[in-house]
């Protein structure tokens, strides 16, 4: 097993079918085959950026999951902590296209997947062990009990080994029983982090605070080290255990094409930066920067950028 990673995270992978033609989805002939998930997302932003990635998960045996193993063969992304399950189908996705903006309707086809029946039978100690950070979001705590298990598990054991841990809420209240629980739930697994990646909206329900500082006070007061609150037109707010506390402004955008995978591409600025010791107000900006990039193009992950293109 390969002991050098600089992040793992833990996710499902969906096939996903993005519509060549604005409308209903019932009317849409074509679609375009691409990978969707959240946490691989973030997991193919970190590798085109050169840090060494894992990403843990369980696929079906079927043309979808070979399809998800590939596009991780293709990013280069370890995929020793996938399980092939024969026993569960990969999930799958449409989405329809938009052009205006506005964010596109997608469809989902995951109940009963294989990545829901994720556990802590997934969590082998050697494979995580040997990573430095790990990436944890509310998406794959939402797809069963026994996956919420497994993060929770993780999360302890990589905490207590001294490694660096990210929360982004990454709000899906559809996947849980009721948004009680999901608040519940998400925070246990936020306090256990050293960086939480809020949206403003998902800040306030988790926490019942109104203002940035209120949301970044309630993590900070449980041993997160630094709340980066992602504000939408108004960019970014971030504060520190330490006091420390800066907005960083967006980065304009002309032509917004799809709005999927902000967030993710987000994230992958500030722990990119953060893992190569930049300061916070640095990380912030870069994930503002990338942010952006993930905006102008059609797809989840299509606009996170190399090394090269991020021209830092």
């Amino acid at each position: 097993m390969k002991n050098s990673l600089d992040v793992i995270t833990i996710g499902e992978a969906m096939a996903m079918f993005v519509a060549t033609q604005t409308g209903d989805l019932a009317d849409v002939d074509a679609f375009i085959k691409r990978v969707a998930g959240a946490e691989l997302n973030v997991a193919t932003g970190l590798a085109r950026l050169g840090l060494n990635v894992g990403w843990v998960s369980r696929v079906g045996d079927d043309s979808f999951g070979r399809f998800v193993l590939k596009s991780l063969e293709k990013e280069g992304i370890d995929a020793q902590g996938v399980t092939l399950d024969g026993r569960y189908a990969t999930g799958f996705q449409l989405k329809s296209k938009v052009e205006n903006g506005t964010d596109p309707i997608v469809e989902y086809f995951r109940k009963g997947s294989a990545a829901s029946h994720l556990s802590v039978d997934d969590y082998h100690d050697a494979y995580f062990s040997g990573a430095r950070h790990l990436h944890l979001s509310g998406v794959a705590a939402a797809l069963s009990a026994s996956s919420y298990e497994l993060l929770a598990h993780t999360a302890r054991t990589m905490k207590a080994q001294g490694k660096t841990i990210s929360f982004d809420p990454n709000l899906r209240p559809v996947l849980w029983k009721s948004e009680a629980e999901m608040v519940e739930k998400l925070n246990r697994l936020a306090f256990q982090a050293d960086w939480v990646l809020p949206g403003l909206k998902e800040g306030m329900i988790l926490t019942g605070q109104q203002t940035p500082e209120g949301i970044a006070d309630f993590y900070l007061r449980h041993g997160v080290k630094a709340v980066v609150l992602k504000t939408g037109a108004d960019g970014a707010w971030y504060k520190t255990a330490e006091g420390e506390q800066g907005c960083v402004a967006p980065v304009k955008v002309d032509n917004v094409v799809d709005t999927v995978g902000a967030g993710d591409g987000f994230a992958v600025g500030v722990i990119s930066a953060l893992l190569e010791g930049r300061t916070l107000h640095q990380a912030v900006t870069r994930g503002n920067k990338i942010g952006a990039l993930a905006i102008q193009v059609q797809g989840d992950s299509e606009g996170l950028p190399t090394r090269e293109a991020l021209g830092e």
